[in-house]
């Protein structure tokens, strides 16, 4: 799916000739004018701001159901005070087998998000139970790994990807015999400033996507990795680990979640290379880290 096809889906759900803004009830008031929709973002989903409204546009019908917990998760988390993005409209449209979910924008950023905003939040959402009425997946880091290396193809060095896989069925069941040391239960599963917004009542969530059930030191680690691979001032890290009040590199199983969490960045990265040769030049760099055995090779994006 690409901008183009996005904004025709964004027509057939009526987006682009008259949709609406604001929600009462599970129906929206006020017009827009599609014309003026903004890409945001262009991934798994396509987003645009529209009016009032953000505008989620998946990239086929078998993410429905994720697009279904996503909904039933904002409205948990409005019921718990965690603040989130709010859903604008109640479930989400099928329109020509893309799932379309419709989302209150949030007032405009005072500032950029940084990990200790991030921290607060994650507090909170570890505190809560299991929710009500539905149930949160376990976090599959690894799923994915099969699949983007089958889209990269011959791009890749087959002795790569067959490392990739050989990483990813070593850590699959060490992550699942792993002893926590927090209780599990609900994370956001994708724990990075990227995912939090600033406006001016405070931080609040903007990717529902990833959450998940299961060990609370996953929303963790994220930052611990950004902190040696990704290039996270490690000041800011430790404003993290303060805000949080505990530092998950202390406990004995950070190397076994951090390890699967780099093999599923390697492999993702996979999958764009057979068109992008920047993400092969990335791929390879972060397989040869990997193959090393060095932790603080640098990765970038692309």
């Amino acid at each position: 799916m690409d901008e183009a096809r996005a904004r025709e889906i964004l027509a057939a759900a009526g987006l682009s000739t008259g949709a609406t803004a604001g929600a009462t009830n599970g129906a929206t008031t006020g017009r827009v004018d599609g014309s003026d929709a903004r890409l945001l973002a262009l991934g798994e989903n396509a987003v645009f701001a529209l009016g009032e409204l953000v505008v989620k546009i998946g990239r086929d019908a078998g993410l429905l159901p994720r697009a279904e917990r996503e909904l039933a998760l904002a409205d948990w988390l409005a019921e718990t005070g965690i603040p989130a993005v709010r859903a604008a409209e109640p479930k989400p449209r099928l329109v020509d087998g893309h799932p379309v979910t419709l989302w209150h924008r949030l007032p405009e950023a005072v500032r950029p998000a940084e990990p200790r905003d991030l921290a607060p939040l994650l507090r909170r959402i570890h505190a809560l139970p299991e929710p009500e009425g539905f149930t949160l997946p376990r976090r599959d880091l690894l799923g994915g790994v099969e699949r983007w290396l089958r889209l990269a193809g011959d791009a890749v060095d087959p002795a790569d990807a067959a490392f990739l896989r050989e990483r990813r069925d070593a850590f699959t069941p060490a992550a699942a015999a792993l002893t926590p040391h927090l209780t599990p239960g609900p994370i956001h599963g994708d724990a990075l400033p990227r995912n939090v917004h600033v406006g001016p009542d405070g931080p609040v969530l903007v990717d529902l996507e990833t959450f998940s059930s299961d060990l609370r030191e996953h929303d963790l680690v994220v930052l611990a990795l950004s902190r040696d691979r990704y290039g996270l001032d490690p000041a800011a890290h430790d404003a993290f680990t303060e805000a949080y009040g505990w530092d998950v590199r202390e406990w004995e199983g950070c190397a076994v979640l951090r390890g699967a969490r780099e093999t599923a960045s390697c492999a993702w990265v996979a999958q764009h290379a057979p068109t992008n040769p920047k993400a092969l030049a990335e791929f390879e760099r972060r397989v040869a880290s990997l193959r090393e055995g060095d932790p603080e090779v640098r990765w970038y994006p692309f």
